[in-house]
């Protein structure tokens, strides 16, 4: 080694480090956000979507149904909490009957279709029937069952179309009969189109359209080409366009969209008054309760325009809450029915999807003055029996179907038994430990007694 001039060995320094970047800063949105996604990938996320949200609606829709309906229950002679009561028993019969849809096989729910649409079509067919249908608004479409209870069978056929069409569209597919635009139409379209035609013979006009959207929803999940289901759409709005073009009342409806005044007659007074409650509740609202607009301002403050008087008495925060649920039990219902291989449980939960959705884009679509009034209810929300325990029995069928999964199935395999041998082997150790602990206790006591030390 050379030395230096001041004959001192030369100072090694040490190598400079390449540079390298700083670590990037920790990004708590971009932590939330992956949270979220891991969250949204995890197999029970559908499951608890669809239970919570369809949990929740109900009951919000129940204390929303006693407080919007006692003043036109007071009215009416009637105990306040009559319609409420109503109400209450038919949520209490819907959640068994989601219980039931829970535990039944999908096998089961395919064998269950045609038995379903033959008792939905003749209780259509009763419908028209005279002494035994009964009009209610203006519309032939209900059954008394005695006293104030009535029932509406057109609600069922929503129902039947979901099972029977997801069951046909399966058959086919599994016999690779889709690719042919005849098998694919018939007979899904002339049925639907019967439907239809029973549901017309009654001037429900709302109810068909939600029964049309849930016929083009299974056409969709079918993979109908482009040109078939614009003619089947064509079709379907040239008959809408003479239905509403013949009927006074509904082309009045038509005009009351955007309205901010009643109007000639009062032809828009439900339209108006339905903004007027939504203006009034602000942020937060005026108070459970404290609605104005239900005091024989707001026709059908229970049923069709509940919405309007969430917004008034919860405000914006609890109307922004109703569409944050109804979100997501239709993104659980997309998300089951697109991860599923099963046929039948694609279309079938890909129809209860449409037909929820759809019916509540009109629902409250009619209720901001978006959309003409439909005469349909909210699911799950709204008052009404017969809209109610179909719509939970398909609820508790999406339940099923997203149990069904082979994620959730096997997350759920491995939540149980595990429960369960923890259980055992606590049981195990306490009745092993328990006589070792008291021969033990013997022992010690005989050696004091002895006088061992």
């Amino acid at each position: 080694m050379t030395g230096s001039r001041t004959g001192r060995p030369p100072v090694q320094r040490a190598p400079r480090r390449p540079a390298s970047a700083r670590p990037a800063r920790d990004n708590p949105v971009g932590r939330l956000v992956t949270r979220a996604r891991k969250a949204w990938d995890r197999p029970l996320t559908a499951y608890y979507l669809i239970l919570g949200s369809s949990l929740l609606i109900t009951v919000l829709g129940l204390v929303m149904v006693y407080s919007a309906s006692m003043i036109t229950a007071l009215q009416l002679s009637l105990p306040g909490s009559f319609f409420f009561r109503k109400q209450f028993l038919a949520a209490s019969i819907g959640a068994v009957l989601l219980l039931v849809a829970m535990r039944v096989p999908v096998k089961m729910h395919r064998a269950l279709a045609y038995p379903i649409l033959a008792g939905a079509v003749f209780m259509m067919v009763l419908v028209q029937v005279p002494g035994i249908g009964m009009s209610v608004n203006g519309n032939q479409n209900w059954i008394s069952l005695g006293g104030s209870f009535q029932i509406q069978p057109s609600e069922f056929g929503k129902l039947a179309l979901v099972l029977w069409g997801a069951d046909l569209l399966a058959r086919k597919q599994d016999k690779a009969m889709l690719a042919q635009w005849k098998h694919m139409l018939v007979p899904l379209v002339p049925v639907a189109f019967m439907l239809l035609g029973l549901i017309m013979l009654g001037g429900d006009m709302g109810t068909a359209i939600i029964l049309t959207a849930i016929l083009f929803g299974l056409l969709w999940l079918a993979g109908a080409p482009t040109r078939l289901f614009a003619g089947v759409l064509a079709v379907a709005l040239t008959i809408g366009f003479v239905l509403i073009k013949t009927s006074p009342n509904r082309m009045s409806r038509l005009a009351c969209i955007g309205a901010t005044e009643p109007g000639p007659n009062d032809t828009c007074w439900q339209a108006v008054h339905g903004i007027y409650a939504l203006a009034s509740g602000g942020l937060f609202g005026s108070g459970l309760g404290a609605s104005v607009e239900k005091w024989g301002q707001l026709p059908e403050a229970h049923t069709d325009f509940i919405f309007a008087i969430t917004g008034e008495e919860l405000g914006l925060a609890g109307t922004l809450s109703v569409l944050a649920l109804f979100a997501a039990l239709g993104y659980a219902g997309i998300r089951v029915a697109g991860r599923t291989e099963d046929p039948f449980v694609r279309y079938a939960a890909g129809g209860v999807t449409t037909w929820i959705t759809a019916q509540a884009v009109i629902n409250i679509g009619a209720v901001l003055g978006l959309l003409p009034i439909a005469g349909v209810p909210l699911p799950l929300f709204s008052y009404g029996g017969s809209a109610l325990l179909p719509t939970m029995f398909a609820v508790g069928l999406l339940i099923a179907f997203a149990r069904d999964e082979p994620a959730a199935r096997a997350a759920l395999a491995m939540r149980q038994p595990r429960f369960g041998r923890k259980r055992a082997a606590v049981r195990g150790s306490a009745g092993a430990a328990g006589p070792r602990r008291w021969n033990t206790m013997r022992r010690r006591a005989a050696a004091r007694s002895s006088g061992e030390r």
